[in-house]
């Protein structure tokens, strides 16, 4: 074989090997993004019927613009990826009141560390005002900085607290199935691009999924019809 024949034979089994590589990696975040839709349906639920949360968490989804839910968020290790927490941001319509998503992101922060002890929580930000939806819709966005955040009230009964509430986004956590209260403040969420590439097949951005509309998820139907169910009230 002469030497031309052998770097294209070389070169081409180099390309064959990129892309059974690529397509393995785009694989993966694909089932990464089916699983942590189906994990993010399974903790609304169980903050909904927590009896800590659930009361107040209703309430304030019911007059929500947006909810973003991570399954599991881990103490320490905060960088922009999925070291920290990933989760899925579901954006209600003003005119139609319908909920569109899900749009993925990461939560981190090096100064980020999670109370008694805990090495892992269960969150949910519920966004609460435009300006909350859009500091979620940015690249990235500081919590307290770009938008401001409070704890959620727990306890029952307690509806005239959610009622006085005044900050953009009212966060809820949970470790071990127990109210946390991690103090968010300082906090960065960020868009994951490649989640939301391979999810929808295609580049698309937080705006174009969730305010356009421009892409839908049929597989996200369990996941927004839970939301939707509380929100609606029924």
């Amino acid at each position: 074989m002469t030497r031309i024949g052998a770097c294209a034979v070389a070169a081409a089994v180099l390309f064959v090997v990129m892309a059974i590589g690529g397509k393995s990696a785009a694989a993966d975040d694909v089932q990464d993004a089916s699983q942590l839709v189906d994990k993010a349906r399974l903790t609304f639920e169980s903050f909904i019927a927590d009896p800590t949360l659930g009361e107040n968490l209703r309430i304030l989804v019911n007059k929500a613009r947006g909810v973003l839910i991570y399954p599991q968020v881990l103490r320490g290790a905060f960088i922009i990826g999925a070291s920290g927490g990933s989760g899925v941001l579901l954006v209600r319509e003003v005119a139609s009141g319908q909920w569109g998503g899900p749009a993925f992101y990461t939560l981190g922060e090096a100064s980020f560390g999670l109370q008694a002890g805990a090495d892992a929580a269960e969150v949910v930000l519920v966004a609460l005002s435009e300006r909350g939806v859009s500091a979620l819709l940015s690249t990235s966005a500081k919590l307290g900085a770009n938008a401001s955040i409070a704890l959620g009230p727990v306890g029952a009964g307690l509806e005239g607290a959610t009622a006085n509430l005044s900050a953009d986004i009212v966060s809820y956590s949970r470790n071990q199935g127990l109210y946390a209260g991690l103090a968010l403040e300082g906090a960065v969420v960020a868009v994951r691009e490649g989640l939301n590439t391979a999810y929808y097949g295609k580049p698309v951005t937080p705006t174009q999924i969730l305010i356009r509309r421009e892409v839908a998820a049929p597989q996200a139907a369990g996941l927004i019809g839970a939301v939707a169910k509380v929100a609606g009230g029924s």
